[in-house]
């Protein structure tokens, strides 16, 4: 099974576990795969470097790296999507598009609010942990 993973959950599973922690654990054990694109990428990369001058004691590099390693990177040039009220989000679903992923796992309402636009679902980690993962 596939995924793409908004920054909020990858973060939100790096600092405090739970059912966002759960996914990130499922998908180091192959269970699962990680699709991102490269403006995710730089996404994931931005904001974690932020989090880290916040937080030095927690090194997120490993991770940032594993998903370099590990994640399927695809290419998205060409497909231009402005479902989202905000327009940052939009790369996620391009992402999705792009791969033929129909999942995209956030806790973001901007994309919870477009579930379902060319048959993808817009999951919360907790609900994704449930249907998919029990």
């Amino acid at each position: 099974m596939k995924i793409v993973l908004d920054t909020n959950v990858l973060i939100s599973g790096i600092f405090f576990g739970g059912p966002p922690g759960q996914i990130l654990k499922t998908w180091k054990d192959q269970k699962i795969q990680i699709v991102i694109s490269k403006e995710i990428l730089n996404e994931y990369q931005r904001v974690t470097k932020e989090l880290s001058k916040k937080f030095p004691s927690v090194n997120i590099k490993p991770i940032i790296e594993l998903l370099t390693i590990y994640g399927k990177v695809v290419e998205t040039e060409g497909i231009n999507v402005t479902v989202c009220e905000d327009p940052d989000d939009n790369m996620f679903i391009e992402c999705a598009i792009a791969s033929n992923t129909n999942i995209v796992v956030s806790g973001d309402n901007h994309l919870l609010k477009v579930s379902g636009y060319q048959n993808i679902d817009v999951i919360k980690p907790r609900n994704f942990v449930d249907w998919f993962l029990s």
